[in-house]
């Protein structure tokens, strides 16, 4: 396969997961339903009917009827399985999305037209009519026909995408980049699940379920999300929406990390702490009562490895506090939330634990702002809803310099 038709295959895939978030969005009622991967890609099901629905994206092929002929094949045959054992009927659509040729299909269709172009083939040169091996007559035909729908100047990949992400604004009243990386990223990791569910029951959700469980408080690091933005892009839009302008006011901000401790690399988390405190300090001579310094929360890292950390910090005259003023002494929430200034030289205030987060972010009476980066589950929640949480999934902590 070229890189071409590997991008192409790709795109339809997401073509598909993003026509299922629309279909379900869509739903008049929080009690209907679609099913991914049943009878067809999609299948909308409300009180009264079910449409199967197979949706292509063909951006780079021409339209002819061969190329849907074996999907209008396969719902024929649906339909009459149906029929013999006495089963309610179902509609069937065909969308897709095609460079050119939508000329070559003048709607609707009649019983002649789908016999000469969708029903006849030939096999070993010899022709023969699909509809007359499933032993259905014209009236048959006509009856499909009243239940069959094409469309083959369905939205380009880009118009969809954007019909999503704007249902997703009206669904959760959020801006684009809240609909975009919150809601449709989980939505995406949601539709991919239920695809690959091998039974079909658990391929089936409604429209309260799935706006449930697409609600998120915390960007996820979804390989598929990422993959359809790009690593790059992803990093450089979650910069320009939390990062850009972080160093004009003297917020009290927290940084909180999460590292494995099984492959840490320590030249990363003292570089990212250098980072941190560079790009999120102001305590020069001019800054005066306005100077201030980021705090920092380094998750997972085992106690006794986080002392050499701090060892390592002070050799080399790296200016940091951490609450505790003597050996032995218990954690001074007084001691790290006093000013970081010119004459004191703290550039960075480390907290040891969970507890002495939370205990610091009680106390700070000023504008708090929380930035945790978690490799799965989330590990902090402040109890107090004024301060600000932002709450970043990555792969791994070098992920974090990038975003920052």
């Amino acid at each position: 396969m070229t890189n071409r038709s590997a991008v192409d295959t790709i795109r339809g895939y997401f073509y598909q997961f993003d026509y299922s978030i629309l279909s379900v969005l869509q739903l008049h009622d929080s009690d209907q339903s679609i099913a991914i991967e049943c009878i067809e890609d999609v299948d909308i099901r409300t009180a009264t009917e079910v449409t199967a629905v197979q949706c292509k994206y063909y951006a780079g092929t021409e339209y002819n009827h061969s190329v849907i002929k074996p999907a209008v094949m396969y719902m024929l045959s649906h339909f009459k399985d149906l029929k013999a054992r006495a089963k309610p009927i179902v509609r069937y659509s065909l969308r897709g999305h095609y460079r050119a040729g939508q000329d070559k299909l003048t709607l609707p269709i009649d019983v002649a037209f789908l016999k000469q172009h969708f029903l006849t083939y030939k096999e070993k040169k010899v022709e023969r009519c699909y509809h007359e091996e499933l032993g259905l007559s014209d009236a048959d035909l006509n009856e499909f026909l009243s239940v069959f729908d094409i469309n083959i100047n369905a939205s380009s990949f880009e118009d969809q995408f954007a019909e999503v992400i704007q249902q997703l604004q009206t669904a959760y009243n959020c801006t684009p980049f809240m609909a975009e990386y919150f809601h449709y990223n989980n939505a995406l990791a949601l539709m991919r699940g239920l695809s690959i569910e091998p039974q079909a029951d658990k391929r089936t959700i409604t429209k309260k379920a799935f706006l449930e469980q697409s609600d998120t408080s915390s960007v996820l690091f979804n390989e598929w999300f990422v993959r359809k933005k790009g690593k790059k892009a992803h990093f450089a839009a979650l910069r320009k929406e939390y990062f850009a302008d972080l160093n004009q006011s003297p917020f009290e901000r927290f940084f909180l990390v999460e590292v494995n401790p099984r492959t840490l690399v320590w030249s990363d988390i003292k570089d990212l702490l250098h980072t941190i405190s560079k790009k999120w300090s102001k305590t020069t001579k001019r800054d005066g009562n306005s100077s201030f310094c980021p705090y920092v929360y380094v998750h997972g890292i085992p106690a006794d490895e986080l002392v050499v950390l701090k060892k390592e910090l002070a050799a080399e005259e790296f200016g940091f506090i951490d609450g505790y003023d003597f050996s032995g002494a218990d954690f001074n929430v007084k001691s790290i939330t006093r000013p970081a200034t010119h004459n004191n030289g703290v550039k960075l205030k480390v907290l040891n634990s969970i507890a002495d987060l939370e205990a610091t972010v009680v106390e700070v009476r000023k504008t708090r702002q929380v930035y945790q980066f978690h490799l799965g589950q989330s590990y902090f929640d402040p109890a107090n809803v004024a301060v600000k949480h932002v709450k970043i999934q990555v792969e791994k902590l070098t992920d974090i310099k990038e975003i920052i």
